[in-house]
């Protein structure tokens, strides 16, 4: 099977710089191995996602002139490639975890689940399941006439091991590291996790290239490919760009955002930057000498002030 690379953005705001790299260490990676890339927009969340922000994504990419051989935009064989117009694909997936008792509803607040996976002081890190598991078949349907239930996996303790090309061998306690998670909302809306593990799967994505803070993230998706008898990707994980003060470049906080970046620099000076953050290979037939898995394993810290 021929290897296929995704880049798979938010449609929450303009991409910063952290998404760059990550989406060109994802491209990089690809062209190395002579496979195809897809554009995958993730607009799960009606309330925060969808214009302007999916043609400002769109734009930024071309200027740049990063291509991608099949998805938004482009079309092909896997789509749609909008996970709003994908709903019946998480329905067919969420209706077979239903079938093999996988998962239950839950009624906790987004207030509750926070604080049920927060450790005491002192205690070792067991994020294990929510108390809606253990609701009785009546209480369930007595809590289910007043209100519509989101609903949660059934995780076991289980570990999930797999190698990661950038940050190594990893293993996960899936009930202690992960514990339970969200699959569909209350209201209806699917939850990124599975959204994320159908997409990849029917997409034939082969090679999952993102930022090392989704790493725990392989392991329930792994979980989830298992249960629904997928064929399961390679992952790298990249390290994260990070402020001096070690706080993480985000959306939220418009750090150097393709909107501050086109004003300061030309697409030439971006690859340039870009590159030189990989910390190896001088800047001369990029695609040939490109080796993923010589991607050093530590988060990168940005001067900000330099950049800008």
């Amino acid at each position: 099977m021929a290897e296929k690379g995704r880049f798979a953005p938010s449609s929450s705001g303009r991409m910063h710089l952290g998404n760059l790299f990550s989406f060109y260490v994802a491209w990089l990676d690809a062209r190395s191995v002579g496979g195809r890339v897809v554009l995958r927009m993730e607009d799960l969340d009606p309330d925060r996602t969808g214009e302007p922000w999916t043609s400002h994504i769109v734009e930024d990419l071309r200027w740049l002139g990063l291509d991608w051989d099949e998805g938004y935009g482009v079309g092909g064989p896997d789509g749609p490639y909008c996970q709003r117009e994908r709903t019946a694909l998480y329905d067919e997936a969420f209706a077979r975890l239903q079938s093999l008792d996988v998962i239950y509803p839950c009624w906790c607040s987004r207030a509750q689940r926070l604080a049920a996976s927060a450790p005491h002081p002192g205690e070792e890190r067991d994020l294990g399941h929510c108390p809606c598991r253990d609701l009785s078949r009546a209480e369930r349907e007595a809590r289910a006439m007043v209100k519509a239930p989101a609903w949660k996996t059934a995780l076991p303790h289980e570990t999930i091991r797999f190698q990661d090309l950038i940050q190594g061998e990893q293993a996960f306690d899936l009930a202690r590291d992960c514990g339970d998670f969200v699959i569909r909302r209350a209201d209806g809306v699917y939850g990124y996790q599975l959204a994320v593990t159908v997409d990849d799967s029917l997409m034939g994505v082969t090679r999952v290239v993102r930022g090392r803070d989704l790493l725990d993230s392989a392991a329930r998706q792994l979980w989830l490919m298992k249960q629904l008898g997928y064929p399961a990707p390679v992952y790298a994980h990249v390290p994260l760009l990070l402020a001096p003060d070690g706080r993480r470049l985000s959306k939220r906080e418009r750090d150097l955002d393709m909107g501050a970046l086109r004003k300061t620099h030309s697409p030439r000076e971006l690859h340039s930057l870009l590159w030189g953050m990989l910390s190896m290979l001088d800047n001369t037939e990029v695609e040939q000498n490109f080796k993923i898995e010589k991607i050093r394993k530590e988060d990168i810290y940005i001067e900000l002030s330099e950049l800008i």
